[in-house]
């Protein structure tokens, strides 16, 4: 069955790696605070000027002046620092952050990404999401791999505004865990329950399939 928008974030919680910079864009990629594995010590970074972003407040103890770019409440870690945005964005486009997870509309088969408009809707901008895909070390997509219609999210060439271009590395979707590779997407990891021929099924853009695909873990 698909991943739920937790488990979706508790498998990239697993891609992070001890000593990293890690920026977490709005949406399902803001749960991924909440699964840092034990023993890892990663320091996440809010573009709205926060370094050592900690894990969702419980219900009751939510500080209204504590936000993330995405408005919403967070708690803070021992040794948080607290700076305007002009400083926050210093540090991505200096390429400070090693790893950067976003959500999408769509995904190419080369890399691209569409994550902040579709033409015809009223957008508040683009935010903070070119800056990072034009200058993380390492990006991960966390997204539904189907739009309400059906619809592949993930395809030869991305038909809605891009945000990059040849810049996304993984893809964590409710379906599969895949790599962007020089030959399109291939996959790694399938959801529970999940047929390697219904990811064939669902993904338009060119998909490589090695071997046996093992089943995510939980």
């Amino acid at each position: 069955m698909a991943l739920t928008k937790e488990q979706i974030a508790q498998r990239i919680a697993r891609e992070l790696k001890d000593g990293y910079y890690v920026n977490l864009g709005i949406g399902i990629p803001t749960l991924v605070a909440n699964y840092i594995p034990a023993g890892i010590d990663v320091v996440l970074q809010s573009e709205n000027g926060l370094l050592g972003m900690g894990p969702f407040p419980f219900e009751g103890e939510e500080d209204p002046d504590l936000i993330n770019a995405g408005k919403q409440t967070i708690t803070t870690v021992p040794g948080s620092a607290f700076f305007d945005s002009a400083l926050s964005f210093g540090m991505i486009r200096a390429g400070k952050v090693d790893l950067t997870v976003l959500g999408a509309m769509e995904v190419s088969e080369s890399g691209d990404i569409a994550n902040w408009k579709i033409p015809g809707k009223m957008v508040k901008g683009m935010g903070g999401a070119m800056d990072l895909v034009a200058s993380a070390r390492n990006i991960i997509v966390a997204m539904v791999h189907s739009n309400p219609k059906g619809e592949s999210k993930l395809l030869p060439a991305c038909t809605l505004p891009l945000t990059g271009v040849k810049c996304v590395k993984k893809i964590v979707s409710d379906l599969a865990v895949l790599d962007v590779t020089p030959q399109g997407f291939r996959l790694l990891e399938r959801a529970p329950g999940v047929s390697v021929e219904e990811i064939k099924s669902k993904t338009a853009g060119k998909l490589t399939v090695e071997g046996d695909i093992p089943e995510m873990k939980f």
